[in-house]
């Protein structure tokens, strides 16, 4: 008797187990699967973040960038509005110095 039950018992719990070990397979892929996009997912948002950051550090550079520019560009405006002013006193004066010279 016992070994009729062993006959039958052992291929039921055979394939209970295959069938569990099965179900639980898909459910491990399933998981899996999710957990891969979830993955993905968190370093799309990790890139776009360092991008934002990036844009964020390179707009911050460009706009350090145009106010020296800008400073230069005084500075150098500056500069030449005196050496205009030199160069209109010195031909003024040159001017005088001619006609003083000018037998007219």
């Amino acid at each position: 008797m016992i070994i009729g039950a062993n006959d039958q018992t052992i291929p039921k719990c055979t394939e209970a187990m295959q069938h569990s070990l099965l179900e639980a397979l898909t459910r491990l892929e399933a998981a899996n699967h999710m957990a891969q996009r979830i993955h993905l997912r968190e370093q799309e948002a990790q890139q776009s973040t360092k991008l934002h950051a990036c844009q964020e550090r390179r707009k911050a550079e460009w706009e350090a960038f145009m106010k020296e520019q800008t400073v230069k560009k005084e500075a150098m405006d500056e500069e030449h509005a005196k050496a205009v002013g030199r160069l209109s006193t010195h031909y003024s004066d040159m001017k005088k110095d001619l006609t003083k010279f000018a037998p007219f």
